[in-house]
């Protein structure tokens, strides 16, 4: 281990520790969605379908996130398109901006979540047991709560943790932040009570039972599920939707940009929709763009002969406000999985 490895890891213990000795315990269940590793895992699309899950299975579900990067101090409801909280005169963030503004208050992930969450309340605040009793004292009682990002926020108890773990770069390099991806050791893998292979639909089936071999060798335990994020189509600056056949057509060719934490991934989900991908333009993982970056990029796909520009839905909603090309479009990702993974998650 070297230095910087030592020195995170020092600064991991001592938070673990701290945190763990005043954990403290909502009233209600709470389930955890996390991973080992910095980005990419794909909790966003998971956090959306066990949120649509808990509905349709009569719940009242929360999601509670520390919105990454965004502004917004304090418990407070997400404000976008979506979940209208401030209708109700509710505490928020913002006073009703629902542009690209809302991106910056809470991070794109949030926004992301409550517009395609319509009814979901999405509660932003970095000590999550405090934001769930600010829910608790504004919403319905009969809530079950979905931490986003938990499996390292040791703060607040959680009746199940699920931990996301990426087939495509599983473990990185097996080193600890910042000379790898690892947030915390391996052996932490014991602590889930689900575990989640993501992204296995272009992986081969050897490789698959090799990750799983090494997973169950940290947590024999805790079932496991594979899982895949599937293009489900694409949306036009208008709100307009093309299902996956409109780019298989071959009518025209795309050019893709993002700023996620696996690019490549983004790539390989792209070419699966079938359409001729021209060229992909990266940025750093929650990069927040200027309009020159949107020049640069309607340049480069002119270069590259591109009819369609697109891009990720959680890139789309950190655009608001900036002159867009009449041909920029999001491809949608939904989070697939065994329904006997449901069944697991709720069974508590």
């Amino acid at each position: 281990m070297g230095i910087f490895e030592f020195i995170y890891f020092l600064g991991y213990s001592a938070k673990k520790h701290y945190s763990l000795r005043r954990q403290k315990r909502l009233p209600h269940k709470v389930i955890s969605i996390g991973n080992i590793t910095a980005g990419g895992t794909g909790k966003t699309p998971a956090v959306i379908a066990i949120a649509e899950e808990a509905k349709k299975r009569g719940f009242y579900p929360v999601i509670l996130t520390r919105g990454y990067k965004g502004k917004a101090k304090g418990p407070c409801f997400v404000q976008d398109a979506g979940y209208k909280i401030h209708d109700t005169g509710l505490k928020t963030g913002t006073s009703g901006i629902v542009n690209r503004e809302s991106c910056i208050m809470y991070g794109d992930e949030p926004v992301l979540m409550s517009e395609i969450l319509k009814d979901v309340p999405i509660v932003k605040c970095a000590d999550r047991y405090a934001g769930g009793m600010f829910a608790i004292e504004n919403l319905k009682s009969e809530i079950v709560f979905i931490l986003d990002d938990g499996f390292q926020h040791w703060k607040l108890f959680r009746n199940k943790n699920i931990l996301l773990i990426d087939a495509e770069n599983p473990f990185d390099n097996r080193r600890l932040l910042p000379v790898g991806l690892l947030r915390e050791p391996l052996k932490e893998i014991e602590r889930a009570d689900i575990i989640v292979l993501t992204k296995t639909g272009d992986i081969r089936r050897a490789m698959i039972e090799d990750i799983v071999g090494e997973i169950k060798s940290y947590n024999s335990k805790a079932p496991l599920f594979l899982s895949m994020h599937k293009p489900s189509g694409f949306v036009k600056l208008s709100g307009e939707t093309k299902p996956l056949e409109w780019a298989k057509e071959g009518l025209f060719s795309f050019f893709a940009f993002c700023g996620i934490g696996s690019p490549e991934s983004f790539r390989k989900t792209v070419l699966s929709t079938g359409c001729s991908l021209k060229g992909l333009k990266k940025y750093s993982d929650h990069y927040t763009y200027k309009q020159e970056d949107i020049e640069d990029i309607i340049k480069e796909a002119k270069t590259n002969n591109a009819d369609w520009i697109v891009t990720t839905e959680k890139d789309m909603v950190r655009l608001r406000g900036m002159r867009l090309p009449e041909n920029l479009v999001a491809l949608a990702i939904r989070f697939a999985i065994d329904e006997k993974f449901y069944a697991e998650v709720f069974r508590c």
